[in-house]
């Protein structure tokens, strides 16, 4: 690999598309490739798609693959004229679109018989690629991370090394999780809150004049990674206000006739749900 590595963009949707564009904007102009002979036509500074990901391979050293899902990850890999068929040993490949963890295994082990390294690198958010704005969540041995960071480093505002192989995919998915569940528990209170008469947006005027920042939604997991005394001695009480809290909101549920599932199961693990390492023993 040369001192500037060269970038190479797979698929320019939103994020691949966002992701040449920062790039370009930072000097790497990219070489890049899409089914649509038409997809850079509005990316600044990007160049016109050559033939096939194998010509893209040919003229990178680190490939960034942003396709939607596992099956066009394996056909823009292995497929005719894909990838590995234009690949020469010491490319990276960088796996953008979000999949299960053992197809980022699948993948590297078919990666690895061309002598090409993979690693994994979830990004979020999507919308602020073009800007330079995303974080890159990586995974991956600290050697091949290394030779691609300064290709990582032109589009994203953040690269997190979260492990090895397969760890930032898992970062990732555990984000995901966080995301769709909240908007869940946002239905539901909403939900709740309209059976019960109240404007829903009054309901977001409170939530977001008492907690501007939004620092409630993770400022238990900060107290369980801190993992100090004097929070883990509250940890009774709380577990008695959640009980109790959601008592009340399960009563107020079964009275205005709406399904709380997420209530339901928040309550029933609790104490799983706030509970500290138990390895740790008091001082």
């Amino acid at each position: 690999m040369s001192e500037q590595p060269r970038a190479g963009v797979i698929g320019l949707g939103m994020i691949g598309g966002g992701v040449a564009v920062s790039l370009a904007r930072r000097g790497r102009v990219p070489a890049v490739y899409d089914i649509r002979p038409e997809a850079a036509d509005t990316l600044a500074g990007v160049p016109a798609p050559v033939a096939s990901p194998a010509e893209v391979a040919r003229t990178s050293d680190v490939v960034l693959v942003a396709v939607v899902d596992a099956g066009q990850a394996r056909t823009v890999l292995s497929g005719e004229n894909g990838v590995l068929s234009g690949a020469r040993p010491g490319l990276i490949v960088v796996l953008l679109c979000t999949v299960a963890v053992p197809v980022v295994h699948e993948l590297a082990e078919t990666c690895a018989k061309a002598g090409v390294a993979l690693l994994d690198c979830g990004v979020t958010p999507g919308d602020r690629a073009a800007e330079n704005g995303m974080v890159a969540i990586l995974g991956g041995d600290p050697e091949t991370v290394a030779r691609a960071m300064p290709v990582l480093e032109d589009f994203a505002k953040k690269v997190v090394h979260c492990g090895p192989l397969g760890a930032g995919m898992a970062t990732k998915i555990a984000r995901n999780v966080i995301t769709y569940g909240s908007w869940r528990a946002v239905h539901e209170a909403t939900t709740l809150a309209e059976a019960a008469g109240v404007d829903p947006a009054r309901l977001l005027t409170v939530i977001e004049e008492a907690d501007p920042g939004g620092a409630t939604l993770l400022s238990w997991q900060h107290n369980r990674i801190a993992d100090r005394d004097e929070i883990r001695a509250i940890v009774p009480q709380v577990e008695r206000l959640l009980d109790k809290d959601l008592a009340a909101a399960q009563e107020l549920a079964a009275h205005v006739g709406v399904p709380v599932p997420a209530v339901d199961v928040t309550r029933a693990n609790g104490a799983e749900t706030l509970a500290f390492s138990v390895t740790k023993e008091p001082k």
